[in-house]
């Protein structure tokens, strides 16, 4: 099994209920530095759904003062040959978490992570560890990046971006699934309904120089198809620095 070898169990899903997140309410939208946040996750594994109500809760109340929590949930391959294959895993998640593994310098990759803008990392269920990251990297200024002329076509997904930046960067454009759940009858989460929150279906890597306004397109044809609960979709752009990871620039929009 390649998760590390001292066990991860869930931290108190409760302390994200801390003092400090009560003030967000009061904040104005276009207050909010948008900040990335991915959860590497498994219905495989039986840490992770305390991780995933975490990163539902950050997307509904957006409790982070400051921070614009532009969320996505990760399914990985490597748990599915534990008595349970989870529907939304993907390769192309479980290799992107190899990459932030050797960007880290882990040992090995573990369920539930989370990776905030790029540069730091922690265990998924740590509210704490979550609302420290957040706040860190609300305080550095973002550049902008708008999604324009977002639609489904024939399967496929057109839109276009613009951002300040595009030299030395990376463009990254996912379409994920609002809302999904599973009933899991075998594995480690045997007999439990396992709900998740932006489920990555689609990825994909561009070069930076693409977010000019020129159109895009990302192959969506099987999207709406895996695991039951799938309703609205959502397209997440964010772009990143070639050289540090870091994310420089992110934006969502719904797509109906």
């Amino acid at each position: 099994m390649r998760l590390s070898s001292v066990p991860l169990r869930p931290l108190m899903v409760a302390l994200f209920c801390l003092p400090m997140c009560v003030a967000a309410q009061g904040q104005q939208a276009d207050q909010r530095v948008p900040v990335l946040v991915e959860l590497f996750t498994s219905e495989g594994c039986s840490d992770c759904p305390p991780a995933d109500a975490l990163l539902a809760e950050l997307d509904a109340k957006q409790f982070v003062p400051g921070a614009e929590a532009i969320v996505l949930s990760e399914h990985v391959t490597y748990w599915d040959h534990q008595g349970w294959r989870d529907p939304f895993s993907l390769d192309a998640m479980t290799q992107r978490q190899e990459e932030y593994s050797r960007r880290f310098s882990l040992d090995s990759t573990y369920t539930p992570q989370m990776v905030v803008d790029g540069t730091t990392q922690f265990v998924g269920s740590n509210g704490r560890a979550l609302v420290a990251a957040m706040s860190k990297a609300a305080a550095k200024p973002k550049s902008s990046l708008a999604i324009e002329s977002a639609k489904w076509e024939n399967g496929t997904v057109r839109f276009a971006v613009r951002a300040d930046e595009g030299k030395g960067t990376k463009l990254v454009a996912a379409i994920a699934a609002n809302a999904t759940h599973s009933e899991v009858p075998r594995g480690e989460n045997a007999g439990r309904t396992l709900h998740h929150t932006a489920v990555v279906r689609v990825l994909k890597e561009m070069d930076g120089k693409d977010a000019d306004g020129r159109p895009l397109s990302l192959e969506a044809g099987k999207a709406k198809q895996t695991g039951s609960g799938d309703g609205e979709m959502r397209l997440v752009v964010f772009m990143i620095d070639s050289k540090s990871g870091r994310v420089i620039a992110a934006a969502e929009q719904l797509l109906h």
